[in-house]
């Protein structure tokens, strides 16, 4: 066969990389649903939440209790989400639970008290934990059928809260600031209007519609993966407290709006960078290794602030955690793809993401009791960082289906 003339490539014979360039664009659209249902609708959050609690004279606890109903919304949307995604497919799933947290961001705008602000605040979880099992299902499937880019794929996938967290970081301080004391309310609708475009980007990832439902012959042997599931629970409760109350820390530490943003924009800067920071952890470390170490490295993230409470450190924790916390997510796909046929992906994810729901429902009440208790933040994150450190030594006693 002649050479095609130099300087030009013969498609017709390398078609990979078209294919492949076409993935990545499914991915990176499919990454918008935890960006919606993650980086918005449950971390921002903590943005909104020292206004809040200085309004509605809540204790530390009142305010991680919002977080732990959330949580709990979460871990019922994991708990159904296969059965869902078996019945109506992976894509409608995931369109569903955004547009359902779209929908609890406007609540949390109308409403001031705390009844319906929790219910509102459970319909986002709900709606979060059906977008992050399906998509993560849907990207899962795409890395399957690119092997060699599978680990850059799975961490784009879960890098898409990062983008979440970036915009409601320039938005939200600077919604506050304009509107003054008390004007919470503005900012959760600020984040409802964020979320109207990224949900309708989901659309370009309807092609991704069709998902392997679970078999009904097998199940997944979740001893198998017992050390990942207890190593995950722990990551869960300990990652949380980070993300609640860290920018009550900065302000607290002296961070006016424009840093708190800055701060806020780091993590999902970073969070966003993740897949080309770390798909060589992905890639080449075997069993629960990938977890454990990037778990360690969440753990110094959180630790920094308490060695030294300057700007730059401040900073560096935000680059350092953000760039990790979403990655560990992405290890877990990565290990289910890897030792579990793909009739089991769905369930098994499923049952991770209900495991890390657990976590999340008790890390935020938990923290906050140890900061009321303490009447500061520091015992609070101290604890996150021993949770974290835990998960660590868990996951590293993980190994593959069939290793020694």
């Amino acid at each position: 066969m002649p050479k095609p003339p130099w300087g030009r490539v013969d498609r017709s014979t390398n078609p990979e990389p078209e294919y492949s360039h076409r993935d990545v664009a499914v991915v990176a659209a499919l990454a918008l649903a935890p960006a919606i249902g993650l980086g918005i609708a449950r971390f921002a959050y903590a943005l909104v939440l020292p206004d809040m609690r200085a309004d509605l004279h809540w204790s530390y606890a009142d305010a991680g209790w919002m977080n732990t109903t959330n949580a709990a919304g979460y871990l019922l949307g994991a708990l159904v989400a296969a059965r869902a995604i078996a019945a109506v497919g992976g894509y409608r799933v995931m369109v569903a639970g955004a547009w359902v947290c779209v929908a609890s961001l406007v609540l949390c705008a109308l409403f001031r008290h705390t009844v319906p602000l929790n219910a509102a605040r459970v319909l986002a979880g709900l709606g979060g934990g059906f977008a992050f099992v399906s998509g993560g299902v849907l990207a899962a499937g795409v890395a399957q059928r690119n092997p060699e880019r599978a680990a850059f794929l799975l961490g784009l996938f879960y890098a898409g809260p990062g983008l979440g967290i970036l915009l409601s970081g320039v938005a939200v301080p600077f919604t506050l600031e304009r509107f003054g004391s008390g004007s919470w309310g503005m900012a959760w609708a600020a984040l409802a209007i964020l979320s109207l475009p990224l949900a309708f980007g989901l659309h370009l990832a309807r092609a991704e519609s069709a998902t392997a439902p679970p078999s009904a012959q097998t199940s997944p042997r979740y001893g198998n993966m017992r050390w990942l599931l207890c190593g995950y629970l722990f990551f869960g409760a300990g990652y949380i407290a980070y993300m609640t109350f860290m920018i009550a820390w900065v302000q607290g530490s002296g961070g006016g709006v424009s840093f708190q943003a800055l701060f806020w924009a780091v993590i999902g800067l970073a969070t966003m960078a993740s897949p080309w920071l770390w798909t060589a952890i992905l890639k080449r470390l075997l069993h629960g290794h990938a977890c454990a170490v990037l778990t360690g490295i969440a753990a110094f993230g959180v630790m920094l602030p308490l060695m030294s409470n300057t700007m730059p450190m401040l900073l560096a924790s935000a680059a350092l955690f953000g760039s990790a916390f979403f990655a560990v997510v992405a290890a877990t796909t990565a290990f289910v793809r890897r030792n579990l046929p793909q009739a089991e992906w769905a369930s098994s994810i499923g049952t991770l993401t209900v495991v890390f729901g657990i976590g999340q429902m008790l890390g935020p009440v938990a923290i906050g009791l140890v900061n009321d208790v303490m009447q500061n933040l520091s015992g609070g994150l101290w604890a996150s960082v021993l949770l974290l450190f835990i998960a660590a030594m868990l996951d590293a006693l993980q190994r593959d289906r069939g290793a020694t």
